[in-house]
């Protein structure tokens, strides 16, 4: 299992989420990526660009969950909210 870590912005990010009936929804997909970051189920997107080295998988249609592997059996949760900028 996997230790989750959140960037300043994720912790914002989780605020609004529970203000608009969503944080079930993203408690799965970190429940999932808690168990494994590469699992085939939901789907995730590895990153390019600016976010090289990230990975996202949707909370819904809109908004994403982007984290990074920073260290073995470690992970930073970077973006909950939002489409990736």
């Amino acid at each position: 299992m996997y230790r989750l870590y959140f960037s300043k912005q994720a912790g914002k990010d989780a605020k609004k989420l529970a203000s608009s009936n969503l944080k079930k929804k993203a408690q799965i997909v970190l429940d999932v990526i808690r168990e494994n970051p590469f699992a085939e189920y939901p789907p995730y997107e590895k990153l390019i660009r600016d976010l090289s080295g990230a990975f996202s998988r949707r909370i819904n249609i809109q908004h994403r969950n982007v984290y990074q592997v920073v260290a073995s059996q470690t992970l930073k949760i970077l973006r909950m909210w939002t489409h990736y900028e």
